[in-house]
């Protein structure tokens, strides 16, 4: 069965698209715990992110840099944070979120919420700055 990742990556279900290479994908979370929080995936399922081989992992790592490079100039943040969990989707991803403090990685805060115009803005300024 297809995860949610794969049902976006296919077109399926509507993402807020940052950017995408042959292999990998960019979108905003839909449950952010900051402005411009950005999951990066693999394309191709795997679960756990550890198992990806080595190709995979290294080209979805320097696709997650060029992401967080475009984060860091958009919101003027101080450094983005990176966390692999997997504990939510079956789907290796990546969380980028613009970090000025520590508090800013806090994934049991409650969640922003944005429209659907909003999120369209977000995703323009980042896309704007790769």
């Amino acid at each position: 069965m297809a995860t949610i990742f794969s049902k976006i990556v296919k077109g399926e279900i509507p993402s807020y698209k940052i950017a995408e290479n042959d292999n990998c994908y960019a979108f905003l979370d839909i449950n952010p715990i900051a402005k411009g929080h950005t999951l990066v995936i693999p394309k191709k399922e795997v679960d756990y992110f550890f198992d990806m081989d080595d190709n995979l992992y290294h080209e979805l790592l320097d696709f997650t840099k060029e992401i967080a490079a475009a984060l860091k100039k958009t919101y003027n943040c101080k450094k983005v944070g990176m966390a692999v969990i997997g504990l939510d989707v079956n789907h290796a991803h990546i969380h980028l979120v613009p970090l000025n403090s520590t508090a800013d990685m806090d994934f049991s805060k409650v969640t922003m919420k944005f429209t659907d115009e909003q999120f369209q803005e977000i995703a323009a300024e980042i896309r704007a700055n790769l």
